[in-house]
């Protein structure tokens, strides 16, 4: 049976019964028009963020120490309360502007490490706390003085599977570009199967948004195993907000599963240039009996994944940072 027929999907692994060369499959370029990408973009930055911005991943949020980020040259830290709360703030001490990422946790209070001032959360000396959500996967900062948006009391999370029954990994990387140019990377999807022939084949997109309305890319896709043997799924792309793109399994093993790749603005380096983190969640779940065995070794697959992840992302930010430098001198075709 051929996977994608209806009812297809049934097994997992798929036999590539004549591989394409990489020179030989499909041209995408005619649909991957310009106007297309720059309209979802468009679309995903109109969107409300309430101000959140991803600042690492969760299981980063020990008890001992800090979380830092710096999001548009802001310095943030983020720590746990000794009951497991995270508490978020400026990332300087209010004392001597100590970069508070280096000092300790100590029953969830931080103690600056330069003259020992604690810091539990709360006000103090012009130390103003920030709003702080951990999502079980990622924890995000409201910074409102930042983002200028109305606020929202949470941030855009996209349904996930039930993280219990979930494998999770998070990927880290920064790139010299600015968040639209990640936003853009994800919502081509087109050049999957050419920019990266180690990971995907097959590639066809199904359905696409256009310029002038609809939202979402459809995309059957086959992940590429071993030789000939491939895992064919079909995922859609959406934006829930202006620095996240979600894509989402939504026929195919691991249904329902989630990669979710979030962009950071971290402010200039030292040559004047936006740098930006991509903050990539992988949420994983399937019903087949084995993947129980595979999350009890998640310890063991995390770093699996974030390799596969860190892969990606090397061509990946090769394209975003492209991209930006052709829109930063004027040059970029769309």
């Amino acid at each position: 049976m051929n996977p994608r027929t209806p009812g297809g999907y049934r097994f997992p692994l798929s036999l590539r019964r004549r591989p394409v060369p990489w020179e030989r499959q499909r041209p995408t370029w005619r649909e991957a028009r310009p106007a297309v990408i720059a309209g979802a973009v468009k679309r995903a930055r109109a969107r409300p963020s309430g101000n959140w911005y991803v600042v690492g991943a969760s299981r980063d949020l020990e008890a001992g120490r800090p979380l830092a980020r710096t999001v548009t040259d802001r310095e943030v830290v983020v720590w746990r309360r000794a009951d497991g709360r995270p508490v978020a703030g400026p990332g300087g001490c209010p004392h001597l502007g100590a970069p508070l990422r280096d000092s300790p946790v100590r029953c969830g209070t931080l103690v600056c490490h330069w003259h020992g001032l604690a810091l539990d959360g709360k006000p103090f000396a012009g130390w103003e706390p920030y709003p702080v959500y951990d999502d079980g996967v990622l924890v995000w900062v409201r910074l409102d003085e930042v983002g200028g948006e109305p606020p929202l009391d949470a941030p855009v999370v996209p349904p996930r599977p039930a993280l219990a029954g979930a494998l999770s990994a998070v990927y880290v990387g920064v790139g010299t570009c600015e968040p639209e140019d990640v936003v853009a990377n994800r919502l081509d999807p087109w050049h999957g199967a050419w920019f990266h022939p180690h990971s995907f084949v097959d590639l066809t997109v199904t359905e696409g948004a256009e310029s002038d309305g609809g939202d979402g890319f459809t995309v059957e896709v086959s992940f590429k195993v071993a030789g000939r043997l491939v895992v064919p799924v079909r995922a859609v792309f959406t934006a829930p907000e202006p620095r996240t793109v979600v894509m989402r399994v939504v026929e195919g093993e691991g249904r329902g599963s989630v990669v979710e790749t979030h962009a950071t603005p971290l402010g200039a380096d030292e040559r004047g240039r936006p740098r930006t983190a991509v903050v990539e969640a992988v949420v994983a779940a399937s019903d087949r009996r084995g993947f129980a065995v595979a999350r009890r070794a998640a310890p063991l697959l995390r770093p699996l994944v974030r390799a596969a992840a860190g892969r990606l992302w090397r061509d990946d930010l090769a394209y975003a940072e492209r991209r930006w430098l052709l829109r930063s001198t004027g040059r970029f075709p769309g």
